[in-house]
Formats: structure tokens, C-alpha cells, sequence
């Protein structure tokens, strides 16, 4: 008889950790719960350091909705400077497209808007 614990039985003796959600004991490497799939392991968004639980990184101090809270609206003004900078030349290729069936007056009104709000 081996003197492995049943919970390490067939697994070569690697370490088991307990869900804090269910308290099913699984391995040591394990992501995620196989009972009830609670996050076992959580990483830093900064760093990359992981830990066994979630909120501060035990690293470097990082609160971790915080920081992906400020990601979120730097990349956020990011597409949206984007999205003003495309808009006037997806109107402009809108306005090309459509000129057999509008007869291009909508073309004319935009290149003599554009020319208008360049002399002011």
C-alpha cells in the first residue's frame, strides 16, 4: 500500500487544493472548479503574477477592476478618435457609390460643406 492520501491516489502526487465555492479538493494546476467552475486561479492584468484570489494583486498592489476599468476607456477614446478620423471618408465613399441613383447631389453638398468649414 502506498503511502498517498486517496486524494493523490493516480496523480503522482501533485498538489491538491480545496474550491472555496463547493470544497471539492482538485489539482493544484486546475484553472477552474470541475464541480462548480469557480476560478481557482487569477492573474494580475498588469504583471501577469497569479494568485488564488481575485481583487488586489498579492504582487504588486494592483486593484485589478480598476486597472482594466481605465484600459477599458483609453481603448475606448482610441477607437472612437478612430471612428471620427474614418467617418468623413466612408461618408465620401458612401456619397461616390450612389451617385447613379442620386444624380451626385448629395456629393456636391458634402465637397461644398467640407470647402465651407475650411475658409472658416
Amino acid at each position: 500500500m502506498s503511502n498517498l492520501s486517496p486524494s493523490n491516489r493516480g496523480t503522482g502526487a501533485r498538489p491538491m487544493v480545496k474550491c472555496p465555492k463547493c470544497g471539492t479538493e482538485v489539482r493544484g494546476i486546475a484553472q477552474f472548479c470541475t464541480r462548480c467552475h469557480a476560478t481557482l486561479r487569477f492573474q494580475c492584468p498588469s504583471w501577469g503574477h497569479e494568485q488564488r484570489q481575485g481583487g488586489t494583486c498579492e504582487k504588486c498592489g494592483i486593484d485589478s477592476l480598476k486597472y482594466i476599468g481605465a484600459i477599458m476607456t483609453a481603448k475606448t477614446a482610441e477607437a472612437d478618435q478612430f471612428h471620427d478620423r474614418l467617418e468623413p471618408r466612408s461618408t465620401l465613399m458612401k456619397n461616390i457609390l450612389w451617385v447613379p441613383f442620386t444624380l451626385g447631389v448629395p456629393l456636391i453638398q458634402s465637397l461644398l460643406i467640407s470647402r465651407d468649414r475650411d475658409k472658416s
